[in-house]
């Protein structure tokens, strides 16, 4: 069973302590660009003491030290990217990027004007998305070339597979660190733990090679990361060339960014080009997997968990252990034996993808073996909070693939009588998943609480009645409606019996709560752990192991 949440390390910034730097004559030279001229004052006459640019045009030999996509984060000798917005351009914040201390923008001819009107100077490139993640390679010393870079994309799976990995080779006592949804997190050869603070699964391309940079400053040896769609398509993952990547599976999500699955698999693809990797992990228990197996243009391995999938690695007998699965892999070299320490199908695939994950950049064998199947809980995902009387479990589900792998996975442990699950939709995100999640929850659980995600901007109650509208009318799941999150818990605690098993599923290991632009405090696992507590106390719900009988 989980802990609750320890005090993590103070967050550290995305820069290096010491970054290398380059002229800005390399940098214009690098990216096909003219070499920028002395800004310009508002009016095209003298500079007074009003009108004085706040940025003098830098010399070619002025070296730049960090890179920035933010105005309200530039440092003195930093490069900053103005990049054109889907309802504005950035370069209307080139003022204040220029009073932080920026010394030069990067922009599109579009975004020339403004920076020069603020005494900015500006290096203009036709695509400066995919300029500034050149700019920050070249700045920060092209740090994905100094350590092992392991990256992961597809639907599902991704946090466990990075997690897995980075736990494996610490248990080693190797120096690694991760990159994504829970945040970003190392530990240096001396032991000590970091953490930076990042938001996005995969960061900015500015933040990525930050991190990547300090973390070579501190000697790491192995970065996992997970690689996002969006980041694919955005350039946020350009200039890193994984050592090896992995694509675990393709179900619907981010159909509000990509518009098709075509084109959401398309933009995965990219990982497995030279561009991107050298080598690749495809699971093929999908038509997806298998057609990348097919098209991607680096030398791929396959894996499958599914009977009758042919593969390079296949899961042959998977068998209950503990809260786990053990699970016999067919090889090229034979039979092994692997443990996954999550229950579920979908956890013996990504357990085998971090070992073959893990081969690929030179560890392998019976230690590492042991290390990954001892490698823990993923926080948040099928983490058990509660065993008895009722278990309670949270979990990262928040697509209808995923939601049904978790209730599919907790009906099969032994003992269960019945599925209650607390679910619903993150707002302003794909609104076509969501009746398939409400259709899914009410086929495989007996009580379905429809309640908030993470309703962001949206109407909470819009976003319920777009789930409940795929239950339908003949189900034979309890349905229930619940406003606000905490509340659904509670009376999912209250419903529940000796030998229920409650889901919450959705936000997994997430601290708060996004509602109207405002993020407030909010612990699925603290919240579980103690409404089943509360429930248990006021009904005196005990179970049979439990007793004191005998003492």
């Amino acid at each position: 069973m989980s802990a609750a949440p320890t005090d993590a390390p103070t967050p550290e910034p995305a820069r290096p302590r010491h970054p290398l730097g380059v002229s800005v004559g390399e940098l214009a030279d690098a990216l096909g660009a003219a070499r920028p001229t002395p800004a310009p004052s508002a009016a095209g006459s003298q500079p007074t003491a009003e009108s004085q640019p706040t940025a003098e045009s830098p010399s070619a030999d002025v070296r730049l030290t960090g890179v920035t996509l933010d105005s309200r984060s530039a440092q003195p000798g930093d490069l900053w990217a103005a990049l054109p917005g889907a309802t504005a351009h950035g370069a209307q914040f080139a003022a204040q990027a220029a009073s932080f201390g920026a010394v030069l923008a990067l922009t599109d001819e579009a975004g020339r004007e403004r920076c020069e009107a603020a005494g900015l100077p500006a290096l203009v490139v036709e695509d400066p998305r995919a300029a500034t993640a050149t700019a920050a390679a070249l700045v920060l010393g092209r740090p994905a070339e100094r350590l092992a870079t392991v990256g992961v994309t597809g639907t599902n799976g991704k946090t466990s597979i990075t997690t897995a990995i980075t736990r494996t080779l610490q248990a080693l006592g190797v120096s690694a660190g991760v990159i994504g949804t829970s945040g970003t997190a190392y530990r240096d050869p001396r032991g000590t733990d970091h953490a930076v603070a990042t938001v996005r699964t995969t960061p900015e391309a500015p933040e990525l090679h930050g991190i990547l940079a300090r973390m070579v400053e501190d000697e790491v040896a192995v970065a996992s990361m997970e690689v996002s769609s969006h980041a694919l398509v955005l350039h946020r993952a350009d200039e890193v060339v994984f050592d090896i990547a992995c694509f675990t599976n393709l179900t619907q999500d981010h159909l509000d960014f990509h518009g098709t699955m075509e084109a959401y698999y398309e933009a995965k693809r990219l990982l497995f080009t030279p561009e991107h990797s050298r080598r690749g992990v495809i699971c093929v228990d999908d038509e997806w997997g298998r057609r990348l197996a097919r098209e991607a243009t680096v030398p791929v391995t396959t894996y499958a968990t599914l009977p009758g999938v042919e593969a390079d690695h296949r899961a042959i007998d998977i068998r209950p252990s503990g809260y786990g699965s053990d699970v016999t892999v067919q090889g090229p070299d034979g039979e092994r034996t692997l443990h996954a320490a999550l229950p579920g199908r979908h956890y013996v695939a990504n357990t085998l993808a971090a070992e073959l994950m893990l081969a690929a950049i030179g560890h392998s064998g019976p230690e590492v073996v042991r290390a990954l199947g001892e490698s823990g809980i993923v926080p948040g995902r099928m983490e058990l909070v509660a065993e008895s009387p009722v278990r309670g479990v949270v979990d990262y589900s928040h697509t209808e693939d995923a939601l049904e792998q978790a209730l599919t996975t907790l009906r099969a442990v032994p003992g269960t009588r019945r599925v209650l699950v607390v679910m619903g939709a993150g707002g302003d995100r794909d609104r076509t998943k969501r009746p398939h999640m409400g259709a899914v929850a009410a086929r495989l659980a007996d009580v379905v609480i429809v309640t908030d995600d993470n309703p962001r901007t949206e109407d909470p109650a819009d976003i319920r009645a777009e789930v409940l509208a795929g239950i339908p009318g003949d189900t034979n799941a309890q349905v229930y409606e619940v406003d606000g999150r905490g509340a659904a818990i509670e009376l999912a605690a209250s419903l529940a019996d000796v030998s229920d098993t409650i889901l919450v599923a959705g936000k997994g290991a997430e601290t708060g709560q996004q509602i109207g632009g405002i993020v407030h405090p909010f612990d699925d696992r603290l919240r579980l752990r103690d409404a089943l507590a509360a429930a248990a106390t006021e009904d005196g719900r005990v179970d049979a192991d439990d007793t004191d009988e005998g003492r």
